[in-house]
């Protein structure tokens, strides 16, 4: 995470914007007019571009000014949302008045540090500063908040429900932020901008190759970063502004209210085997020819893996020989090659071993198997044109529309 700009300076220039004046803006929120002029020479500075143009009727703001402005207000929101979590949880008159204009990115990075750490040396190690220092912010932050933010578990720190909440939303607010300084560059004529995405296991092996290739040659300069995992690690980190979409099966319903599905195409399940595989020889496959070989599957949990339970009967299931259980694609494609193992998994994910002839799907009836595969967001997200860019390769690289 890029360095954030002090949020009072933040404010200020936000003020500005809607006021056209820095006298103005400095009645409303209580600063001299040298502060607000020295914090939007500051963020100036940093974003590279004047903010404001001197017109007749006052100080207007630039593209940049207006795009920076747009992204800084949306940070703000966030981190009021959190204070008023907080001070709800605290009671009347507990948190200080004001919350969101008292606490500091410091607090803030401190708090998100603990949030991730569970320790506070190990979070000051993480964001490299001494354990004095993110301790102290850490309390003055609790100090302000007139509650409980963290409380000692085993040898560790846990954050209380407020605390997370409002980790969470700093969390978004930064990421706000970073976007903003990303818009502004692009304005400039850069195209470094950086887009994560968690990737579920049918868009790795395809989808989001494509994808990323076409947005590389587009935008050679792009930084981009994927992680897969667990679909409920993907998801906090898609909640907590640490992902910025999803891709892959979506859930049926949304598993919470604050993200929002985007369904792309519905994807059928197949029984796949290495080319040559005995079964190709047969006519008509019932369970028992299906249930005589090894198989290698998804683990208990996976929504191919509730299909497959489906498919065959429990007796079945139990006298199944030697079962694979891998969500690795690689351990599934090595162990299909090298033996007589079936699978059950979307032709999607293997579109490479298809074209090359190592394997193939069986004439094998999946009924009902279909999933819906698409994108995860937060509800309200704003994407910068680097994402949409993204997710429009997204779209040219999947097979059919939903």
């Amino acid at each position: 995470m890029s360095e954030i700009p002090n949020l009072r300076h933040l404010r200020a220039f936000c003020t500005v914007a809607e006021t056209r004046s820095v006298s103005r803006a400095a009645e409303r929120i209580h600063l001299s007019q040298p502060a607000i002029t020295q914090a939007i020479d500051k963020l100036e500075a940093r974003l590279g571009a004047p903010l404001f143009e001197q017109g007749a009727d006052g100080m207007a703001a630039t593209a940049a000014g207006r795009l920076f402005c747009v992204r800084s207000l949306r940070a703000l929101e966030f981190l009021q949302a959190g204070a008023r979590e907080v001070a709800r949880a605290a009671g009347r008159g507990r948190a200080a008045p004001d919350l969101d204009r008292l606490m500091t990115v410091a607090q803030l990075r401190a708090l998100i540090a603990v949030s991730g750490a569970g320790n506070f040396s190990l979070a000051a190690r993480a964001v490299g500063l001494s354990q004095p220092s993110i301790h102290r912010a850490a309390k003055e932050l609790e100090r302000l908040a007139g509650v409980t933010l963290f409380e000692s578990k085993g040898q560790g720190i846990e954050l209380t429900r407020p605390a997370e909440f409002l980790a969470q939303q700093a969390r978004l607010a930064f990421v706000e932020v970073e976007h903003g300084f990303a818009e502004v560059a692009e304005l400039l004529g850069g195209d470094a901008g950086r887009v994560v995405i968690g990737a579920m296991p049918l868009a790795r092996s395809h989808i989001l190759p494509e994808a990323i290739d076409r947005l590389t040659r587009d935008r050679p300069n792009v930084n981009v970063r994927i992680y897969d995992g667990p679909y409920e690690d993907l998801l906090y980190g898609l909640r907590h502004g640490e992902i910025d979409v999803l891709i892959g099966a979506l859930r049926d319903p949304a598993p919470i209210d604050d993200v929002e599905q985007i369904p792309l195409f519905d994807d059928p399940l197949s029984v796949v085997a290495r080319v040559g595989h005995p079964l190709f020889g047969k006519k008509k496959i019932g369970e028992a020819d299906l249930m005589a070989y090894p198989w290698a599957i998804s683990p208990p949990g996976a929504p191919t893996r509730r299909y497959f339970d489906q498919m065959f009967s429990a007796a079945a299931r139990e006298k199944l020989p030697g079962l694979v259980e891998t969500s690795s694609l690689v351990m599934m494609r090595g162990a299909l090659l090298r033996s007589d193992r079936l699978t059950l998994i979307s032709t999607n994910q293997i579109v490479t071993e298809m074209e090359l002839g190592l394997l193939a799907p069986l004439p094998v009836a999946t009924p009902g198997s279909a999933r819906r595969i698409g994108l995860t967001i937060r509800r309200g997200w704003r994407p910068t044109a680097t994402h949409e860019a993204l997710l429009a390769h997204v779209r040219a690289a999947c097979p059919t529309a939903a």
